[in-house]
């Protein structure tokens, strides 16, 4: 197989399935899935999609000063500016390529209204937005004859070349190297650096690691936010989420004594953006001494929950929970990583040839805390920004490829049992929501620790290795701006 391509991209969620869509069809594309196409968090999406899209009531302004309150006044005001300003183009774009959103009885779209919003704008399918997006933007892809997609693929590394960029890959066993002239990450999230997420299993920071091996600047990555409301199932890693949407309706919060307690905290109640609300909960929880909280929205009429909320329905009844009877046990869990390698309104990273799109880049419009439903908009809007901006330097790269021997030590001993798992326990302890000072320190040097047993031995090169890895070096920079 030809291994040289005029764009790789190493991530098949939501931003890099859309940049491979946006990209000119005269240009060689491989994309890279860490495992099958349809697992990525941008599917595990619930809520929707926020935009003003063909919207009387609505404008540009609102959505933009809505971003800028629950980003605490911290984003940036151009990036934010493209956001808000394209979003109409990608949601027409995203329904001419067959997303599929809920409509009213009229055929008009149905918007609905999230924690932090003031005007019904998040456009939406049921409450699984995310895998109708990925779903109709794979079958768009797999359509493309100049994008080629490796599946069940793990990037082990990536280095920068004369040419471009040269990554190693791990695919059935059997390692193999591809060279591109760009590169975009669209690696996802953070997730799994803590003890539980809403995250899928392949969300270990790979591309922020690597990017930061290579000198890209690394922004923010302190700004984690927490999802108030995870289904409490401490039983395993992946918390399964209970949708923003669902407050949006009119669900109640329930301290453990069954009583609302959002008025004490916040005027927004259980409408206040997420940080607010998870703040909240972890205030109460100390103050009453109790980690026992509920989401109640059993006044509402049981149909019209089950047809507005048909996957959150069916998931908690199979954990015993009647989302029409029941309070739901909730408690904050990290969710979404707002920070990430710092690019410029084109997505570019300082590395030349090198691009970020989706959870894995830091374009500043989240500020320090996303407000619900922007981040499907935003890796719409930057990975589109991506491929025009890969498009107009096409011309002028080079006809050449240039390659780089790589080692995985295939042979060399594997790395010791538990160092992820030591990872998740000191940021868990020392990064949750309220981060604890005095825990960090003490965290952050045992993970200087693993960080340098990780890079003074040359330990094989396989999944085991390149996760821990990730996931030391993630939490190593969050943990050194927490300090």
């Amino acid at each position: 197989m030809n291994n040289n391509y005029d764009v790789i991209i190493a991530g098949s969620g939501a931003a890099g399935l859309y940049a491979a869509i946006n990209l000119p069809e005269n240009l060689k594309v491989l994309v890279i899935s860490k495992r099958e196409l349809t697992l990525c968090n941008s599917a595990l999406a619930q809520g929707g999609i926020a935009g003003v899209y063909d919207s009387p009531n609505d404008n540009i302004q609102l959505h933009q000063n809505d971003t800028l309150i629950a980003g605490g006044f911290k984003n940036n005001s151009e990036t934010l500016h493209i956001l808000v300003s394209e979003a109409a183009y990608d949601i027409e774009n995203i329904i001419k390529l067959g997303v599929e959103f809920d409509r009213n009885p009229d055929g008009t779209l149905h918007r609905t209204l999230e924690g932090g919003h003031c005007r019904h704008r998040i456009f939406h399918h049921k409450d699984a937005t995310g895998a109708e997006i990925v779903d109709k933007l794979i079958l768009k892809v797999q359509s493309l004859p100049n994008v080629t997609v490796s599946e069940n693929t793990l990037m082990c590394e990536a280095v920068k070349t004369e040419t471009g960029f040269s990554v190693h890959l791990l695919k059935d066993g059997s390692y193999s190297s591809a060279n591109c002239h760009f590169l975009i990450m669209a690696t996802g999230g953070i997730g799994r650096v803590y003890e539980y997420t809403t995250n899928s299993a392949i969300a270990t920071g790979d591309g922020i690691s690597m990017a930061y091996d290579m000198g890209a600047d690394i922004k923010n990555l302190s700004f984690v936010q927490f999802h108030p409301t995870a289904f409490n199932n401490r039983h395993t890693r992946e918390c399964f989420l209970i949708s923003e949407a669902v407050r949006g309706e009119g669900a109640y919060l329930l301290n453990c004594n069954g009583e609302r307690f959002m008025h004490n905290y916040d005027d927004r109640l259980e409408l206040a953006p997420r940080d607010v609300v998870s703040h909240s909960i972890i205030h109460e929880s100390r103050k009453l001494n109790s980690t026992e909280f509920y989401l109640d929205i059993t006044h509402k009429d049981s149909e019209f929950l089950k047809n507005r909320f048909p996957m959150i329905y069916k998931n908690l009844l199979s954990q015993g929970f009647d989302l029409t009877k029941d309070r739901v046990p909730i408690f904050p869990c990290q969710h979404y990583l707002m920070g990430g390698i710092n690019v410029d309104r084109n997505a570019q990273t300082r590395i030349r040839g090198m691009y970020a799109v989706g959870e894995c880049s830091h374009t500043g419009v989240h500020g320090n805390n996303r407000l619900a439903s922007n981040s499907l908009l935003e890796a719409l809007v930057f990975s589109r920004q991506a491929a025009n901006h890969i498009a107009e330097a096409a011309g002028s790269a080079p006809d050449t490829f240039a390659e780089h021997v790589f080692d995985a030590h295939e042979n060399n001993p594997k790395i010791p049992k538990g160092i992820r798992t030591e990872v998740r326990r000191i940021m868990q302890e020392s990064a949750f929501v309220i981060p604890d000072k005095e825990a960090a320190v003490r965290g952050f040097e045992i993970v200087k620790e693993l960080r340098n047993l990780l890079h003074s031995e040359n330990f094989c090169m396989d999944t085991d290795y390149v996760e821990a890895n990730s996931l030391v070096t993630v939490a190593y920079l969050i943990l050194r701006e927490v300090i």
